[in-house]
């Protein structure tokens, strides 16, 4: 990796492009620090440092480099954008004229999908806005009350969201590429200091003896799943295929072999993040009527069941994990299409004839492919909540990166790569005839 990063440095139009970039971070972190008006930043800190870690929030938080718990300008950051490219992927395939536009539209169809996921990440971002908005005046979080007080935080907040969206067009248009990525990886690191001050003062100032315990463990723990994740990312099931020799006037075409690709973790994080939206629902819905499970009464006795620390919780965590690795992995993936397309093109499964027979092996492999991608998906976001949950000094370490977005970070950095790799190729190509 530091290795490509040299040879793209010495090359002037990546460096430029390097450079850009860096710019653009460096806005989003300065934005990252401007306060919203009429907002009581210390109470709001305060506030979501007790109540963000049960919630989909603290998801949020992390994701957002910490602006979404001190209320500045980016607080919502990428996520409305990212839920709109979720929502509009799922509706491209269950409404025909979506799905038309995106396979037969060409360019002019990928720019008008593009356009109406722009359209509704302001319209997440509206909501999202306005959410945050009750949070702060159910909770007398805000230093001015009134309606003007309140259109001035949902418009800051929207606009910020939009802005930050801009900004990864721009990476992706003159920079090095996987803007919403870079932008999603920054805020995620920005954390990384301050987490490593708490430990470091934390172990100044000593303690308990697992904090002596936990800390070595944790960053092999950290260290092992860095290196599980890149493995599992670059994994793939190769299925092989055949293509039958046909003659076209004079000339020969087919004949050769080549494989069908089924990568291991085909979903991504997102049944992560799924999961991890719907298990934290409860403690999401208490947090906006100001209920936490040391409330006490029924709202305690039930969030305290969906405690991120308690067995309910994991196991819950888990079996969504599962479900929603083969759900994104089934409208991604259609292997009557891939079957249909192999028969058109002379291609077939050796083994196997085409047609469903050849659909029907695709799905038995696709299926113990996402098993696979499901438990290892599982294992990377459930180890930092057990790890919490067997000692109480390492849940309060104020470990940044968790799992799911150890993720994220290790997958966008070996995305950028892979870019890098691919534009210093392209440079350095002299063709077969040298």
């Amino acid at each position: 990796m530091l290795q490509t990063l040299k040879n793209a440095w010495k090359v002037e139009e990546i460096r430029k492009k390097l450079l850009f970039t860096l710019f653009v971070i460096l806005l989003f972190r300065l934005g990252n620090a401007i306060p919203v008006p009429n907002i009581n930043n210390a109470l709001l800190s305060q506030y979501f440092t007790s109540s963000l870690n049960n919630t989909i929030l603290g998801l949020y938080n992390v994701m957002s480099g910490s602006a979404f718990q001190y209320g500045t300008i980016f607080a919502l950051s990428i996520q409305p954008y990212i839920n709109a490219s979720i929502i509009i992927q799922l509706l491209t395939i269950a409404i025909p004229a979506l799905e038309r536009m995106s396979k037969e539209g060409g360019e002019e169809g990928k720019k008008k999908l593009e356009n109406i996921t722009r359209y509704s990440t302001v319209a997440i971002a509206l909501l999202q806005a306005y959410g945050y908005y009750v949070i702060l005046s159910t909770n007398n979080l805000m230093s001015n009350t009134g309606a003007w007080p309140a259109i001035v935080i949902v418009a800051t907040l929207v606009a910020g969201s939009c802005l930050v969206m801009w900004m990864g067009e721009q990476i992706t248009e003159f920079g090095i590429g996987n803007g919403i990525s870079v932008i999603l990886f920054a805020g995620i690191i920005a954390r990384v200091p301050n987490t490593v001050v708490n430990m470091v003062t934390n172990l100044i100032h000593g303690g308990s003896w697992k904090i002596y315990v936990a800390y070595p463990l944790m960053i092999l723990g950290g260290l092992a799943m860095i290196v599980l994740i890149v493995i599992v990312t670059n994994a793939e099931r190769r299925i092989p295929v055949m293509y039958s020799k046909r003659v076209v006037g004079r000339k020969i075409y087919g004949g050769q072999s080549t494989h069908l690709p089924l990568k291991v973790n085909m979903s991504g994080v997102l049944p992560v993040i799924f999961a991890g939206s719907i298990a934290s629902l409860p403690a999401t819905i208490g947090m906006f009527f100001g209920k936490t499970e040391n409330s006490g009464g029924g709202w305690g006795t039930f969030l305290g069941l969906f405690n991120q620390k308690s067995a309910l919780y994991m196991i819950i965590y888990f079996l969504l994990i599962i479900f929603f690795s083969y759900f994104y992995s089934t409208i991604q993936f259609n292997p009557i299409e891939v079957s249909n397309n192999l028969m058109k093109n002379g291609g077939y499964i050796p083994g196997f004839r085409p047609g469903k027979p050849t659909s029907a092996f695709i799905s038995k492999v696709l299926n113990k492919v996402t098993l696979f991608g499901a438990i290892y998906l599982a294992i990377i976001a459930l180890v930092p909540l057990i790890v919490g949950a067997i000692s109480q000094t390492a849940s309060n370490t104020g470990i940044a990166i968790g799992g799911t977005s150890l993720i994220i970070v290790v997958g966008v950095a070996l995305e950028t790569v892979k870019a890098l790799e691919a534009q210093l190729i392209m440079r350095n190509y002299k063709g077969f005839l040298e």
